[in-house]
């Protein structure tokens, strides 16, 4: 899938901005990005009607929720059940994230959950989704690299060294 590119350098400095002071007030985005306010308040409204600016909670970790333990699902499943599985799975609430793969499985499911049984359980329910023929469980041990795009915005800006 392909995107057209939505963000400019310009976008890029005003998100750079807003990562480093996520609470930061327009004026203060616009002094530490070199923007008029009015740059900056328009910008951040076309960025987040176009989707570029991704919800809150991606910020909030499972873990101060109670879930500590986080897993990915490899899933084959029927092809033709693909968006009845999906549906499914959006109504189990530990799971925090789905992707459609190409390859060795179907779909990369991201679980979290409060111990290892509640991940038993959570596993046993996506099995038991009429359309999944298997699944192969993977625990997150460590974390290596966090999610990040700052190198990405950095690169798109011009600030790489």
């Amino acid at each position: 899938m392909t995107h057209p590119r939505s963000v400019d350098s310009t976008d890029a400095r005003l998100l750079m901005a807003l990562n480093a002071e996520p609470r930061a007030t327009t004026l203060a985005l616009a002094e530490r990005a070199r923007l008029s306010r009015n740059t900056v308040q328009s910008r951040l409204s076309r960025l987040e009607k176009g989707h570029a600016l991704r919800p809150f909670e991606r910020r909030v970790d499972p873990a101060a929720l109670g879930y500590p333990v986080r897993a990915f699902i490899m899933t084959n499943l029927r092809q033709r059940e693909l968006d009845a599985v999906g549906v499914a799975l959006a109504r189990i609430p530990e799971v925090v994230e789905v992707h459609g793969l190409s390859g060795v499985a179907d779909l990369l499911i991201q679980v979290v959950a409060r111990h290892v049984e509640d991940l038993y359980r959570i596993a046993g329910e996506i099995l038991a989704i009429d359309g999944v023929e298997r699944t192969t469980t993977g625990l997150v041990m460590r974390e290596m690299v966090d999610f990040r795009v700052s190198p990405l915005l950095e690169e798109l800006a011009g600030e790489t060294s």
